[in-house]
């Protein structure tokens, strides 16, 4: 008779505590034992949260290497049904050796849960009769849980979930962040102090009334933009380190539709634009995506939203200034271009239309669609064609926690029809429009920073931390993820045979991007570094960029006038006839203005647990090398963090959205 001592760890969150009776079965390559109860002196809290229990299992040989465990969880009478979370399972063999089964995942049901050994596997190394017995029966439960559905034909396909609590439960919210994410606008306009004024239609009287309401999330950032958000510079800031850095691109060439001469932007003949263009000094923004869209109705109001362009002047003391402003795409005698020597109200009220614009394309553009939506992609590529021995899996899968939830709870509260944006924003019925637009204009150099940032001729623009950081971070991501995969893949032919890791891009390629060919999105994988950087790019996309595009929206957008949602008169025809009134009356009201200073409250907060990128509580990887990779990483991140925070304390406006400590592993808000 042999002995395997069995250590089985029960997660730390809420609600993981089981009293029901577990069984275990250990499976290994020279047999299997019988299925034991897990049974000892202090049964009644074995399995209690955070508890580390001990049992032995008895065989009459040694069953080998082992290859499996079972679980088995059994409710007992007189005892509530509950749910159990264990976070992994450790069995010491007889031999001496110790085997290491990750877990971390709900077990709701009464049925027979199989777990491999902790050694990742690819498809073509897992020869063993029961390894791919149990591994294509993984993949078949998960194509059953995890299935595509489509909103829009021409927008990513997502997972099939009319409600959160449909999905399956290892991608739902923990209980802690279920309670603290009641996302209903009346949290928000009661921590916020807004109650009784979301449904007032009325417009504000001045701006001291809307200072009256504002709540500053971050005193450095969201007070600072509410005193100096008509100033030129910190309009211009906005397009480098606000919440969309990635519309501005260096212009080398003024587009037909914008006629601007040396005479409109360079006084007394004290420039050339062509000479600017020459040294790199001239920059465009370009909102072409939003021309001819059909605006929204907002108590009973039609609402205005324009496809504007603007030129920057990066000026001899090396600052952005914003030089000229044309708010719709056809040049006209209707369409006249602003310019900052314009009457005071003439050139805020061009910006104000600028600023409102960017708000709908970063929202469903770079915000939505660039990383909610890719990453929801990416995600249930991962969980239906990839089993949870493989080591991209392990690789990838912190990087998916709370995101298929998140994006089931925005479709049905946020971008329905009906739903909240529409209730806010100037885009309303034409969101599905943009979203459709964007896609057939994403590129995969536009999903990789450094690829980006070289397109978009922005290597050498001072004060541009977002590139800054981002840069650093794709960096040590990408050392990362090549020494992890350079591991597990010694040759570009192993990529390519790799049937599971093909099949994943390949739905990626299919449900994310449509099968849409010239956009350069890999099909397949045929080489190691082709893996190397698609894998970094979806880590850098699920935790760097969505915090860049999505912590800082309260920041700037929570004082209305610098970020307005919608607008509700149209812009001037005719230069000088503009004033404060006439910026108070296009101004949303006061219902709309309250509505999205709440939503963009909670979409900017993160819950008590959260997890900050690079750590990962679930040890998914046991080998040495690997864990010693994830302290290097780890290790990188913390001083690129300590980097960041020097950095800040020199800085008028502190850029901490790309900070490691500051952001999660995914897109969980």
């Amino acid at each position: 008779m042999v002995t395997y001592k069995v250590t089985v760890s029960t997660g730390n969150i809420l609600n993981a505590t089981t009293f029901s009776s577990v069984s275990i079965k250990l499976v290994g390559t020279d047999g299997e034992s019988e299925r034991t109860w897990l049974l000892s002196f202090k049964w009644l809290i074995s399995f209690l949260r955070g508890a580390v229990s001990s049992f032995n299992v008895y065989c009459p040989t040694s069953l080998g290497k082992l290859v499996l465990i079972e679980l088995d969880k059994q409710h007992l009478p007189f005892f509530p049904e509950d749910s159990w979370f264990p976070a992994k399972v450790e069995v010491k063999a007889p031999e001496g050796d110790t085997y290491h089964f990750p877990i971390y995942r709900w077990i709701t049901d009464n049925e027979v849960n199989r777990f491999r050994e902790g050694t990742a596997l690819k498809v073509f190394d897992d020869d063993h009769h029961l390894g791919q017995y149990t591994r294509e029966q993984e993949l078949k439960k998960r194509a059953e849980d995890y299935v595509w559905d489509i909103y829009d034909a021409e927008i990513p396909h997502h997972i099939k979930a009319v409600k959160a609590i449909s999905l399956p439960a290892e991608v739902q919210f923990s209980f802690t962040k279920t309670a603290e994410f009641a996302f209903t606008l009346a949290t928000a306009l009661a921590e916020l102090n807004l109650k009784g004024l979301d449904d007032s239609e009325e417009r504000w009287d001045d701006l001291d009334a809307i200072n009256r309401v504002f709540f500053s999330k971050d005193p450095a950032v969201s007070e600072y933009v509410q005193k100096h958000w008509k100033e030129d510079a910190l309009f211009a800031s906005q397009f480098l380190n606000g919440v969309n850095p990635m519309m501005i691109r260096r212009c080398t060439v003024l587009p037909e539709n914008f006629p601007v001469t040396d005479a409109m932007v360079f006084l007394h003949g004290q420039g050339s634009l062509k000479e600017e263009m020459k040294k790199g000094n001239i920059f465009l923004c370009d909102y072409q995506s939003l021309d001819g869209l059909e605006a929204n109705t907002i108590n009973g109001k039609k609402q205005y939203l324009m496809a504007p362009l603007v030129l920057f002047h990066k000026t001899p003391e090396d600052k952005l200034m914003p030089i000229a402003i044309q708010l719709k795409q056809t040049p006209a005698d209707d369409n006249p271009i602003f310019f900052p020597t314009d009457s005071e109200y003439d050139w805020l009220m061009a910006k104000i239309f600028v600023r409102s614009a960017d708000f709908i394309e970063h929202q469903l553009n770079t915000h939505l669609l660039r990383t909610h939506l890719l990453a929801e992609v990416f995600a249930v590529s991962l969980l239906r064609n990839l089993p949870m021995v493989h080591p991209l899996y392990k690789l990838l899968v912190p990087h998916t926690r709370y995101t298929l939830q998140i994006n089931v709870l925005a479709r049905n509260r946020l971008i329905s029809e009906g739903g909240i944006f529409s209730q806010f924003t100037s885009c309303g019925k034409s969101m599905i429009t943009v979203l459709q637009r964007s896609l057939a204009s994403v590129t995969y150099s536009s999903l990789c920073i450094p690829d980006n940032i070289a397109e978009r001729g922005l290597q050498d623009v001072p004060n541009f931390y977002y590139r800054d950081d981002g840069l650093r971070l794709w960096s040590i991501i990408n050392k990362f993820v090549k020494g992890v995969l350079n591991y597990y893949y010694d040759t570009d032919a192993e990529v390519q045979k790799d049937s599971e890791l093909q099949k994943w891009i390949q739905d990626i390629f299919e449900h994310g991007f449509l099968s849409q060919t010239g956009n350069g999105i890999p099909q397949r994988f045929t080489t190691v570094a082709e893996l190397i950087k698609f894998v970094t790019m979806v880590i850098f996309t699920c935790s760097a960029q969505h915090s860049a595009v999505n912590t800082g929206q309260y920041d700037y957008c929570g004082w209305m006038p610098n970020t307005p949602s919608t607008l509700q008169l149209p812009p001037p025809t005719t230069k000088g006839t503009t004033d404060e009134t006439t910026m108070l009356h296009t101004l949303p009201d006061v219902n709309t203005t309250v509505q999205s200073m709440a939503s963009l409250w909670l979409l900017s907060k993160s819950s008590s647990d959260f997890v900050a990128f690079g750590q990962y509580p679930e040890e998914h990887f046991i080998e040495e090398v690997i864990c010693q990779l994830i302290k290097d990483f780890q290790r990188r991140l913390a001083l690129l963090s300590a980097t960041i925070k020097i950095r800040n304390q020199t800085l008028e406006i502190p850029y901490t959205y790309m900070d490691p400590a500051e952001f999660e592993n995914s897109v969980a808000i």
